[in-house]
């Protein structure tokens, strides 16, 4: 009977092991207190290209990591309006902006320069494969076909949930905002993360 159950105990074990492994497992979404994990992504501002790191933005002051589903779609488009619009209030406050999705750098070329939605006036980050949102507890939901963006054109690539992290200089997470979660429109993230990079 103790071997039996012993056996049985390893084998749940094992496979909770594994599925912690494999990834099937959810992520749990970081907190205030939290340390922001640092990444370097490929990014586009004002339609160019250039490395993005996290490490070397923080070095300046807080940064504001705003996580979105995708380019060219209305909540999405929305955010990006109102922090091109807010843009020199966070920089009078030291802060920096990075706009992170899964949309690959080629969109985000054409998205940063639009004058409708980043106007050039910050960056946006591709995170194709969801590694960067997933070190943020974030899962990317994975593509969906026939969905097109106000342009007409099909979206290729998973949507990660919106989020945003206002991240201080010593790398501590010191706010999120979930709309999943908190309930709250997209351009409502730009107001509350200028609200505390101000008051940091």
């Amino acid at each position: 009977m103790f071997k039996k159950y012993y056996h049985m105990s390893f084998l749940i074990l094992s496979f909770s092991l594994f599925v912690a492994q494999s990834g099937f497992a959810q992520s749990k979404m970081l907190a205030k207190g939290d340390a922001a994990p640092v990444f370097n992504a490929k990014a586009s501002l004002a339609g160019k290209e250039f490395d993005f790191s996290l490490k070397k933005a923080l070095a300046k002051g807080p940064v504001v990591v705003y996580f979105y589903p995708s380019a060219y779609t209305g909540g999405c488009d929305a955010e990006a309006h109102a922090f091109a619009e807010q843009k020199e209030k966070f920089t009078a406050a030291g802060a920096t902006i990075i706009g992170v999705s899964g949309d690959d750098i080629e969109r985000l070329n054409a998205f940063s320069s639009d004058p409708s939605y980043c106007a050039g006036k910050f960056a946006v980050a591709s995170d194709a494969a969801g590694k960067i949102a997933e070190t943020y507890g974030l899962v990317m939901s994975p593509p969906k076909l026939g969905i097109k963006d106000i342009r007409g054109i099909e979206i290729n690539h998973g949507f990660i949930p919106r989020t945003t992290y206002v991240i201080g200089k010593n790398g501590k997470i010191t706010a999120v905002f979930s709309s999943e979660t908190d309930h709250i429109s997209a351009t409502d993230h730009v107001e509350k993360s200028l609200a505390i990079v101000k008051g940091s």
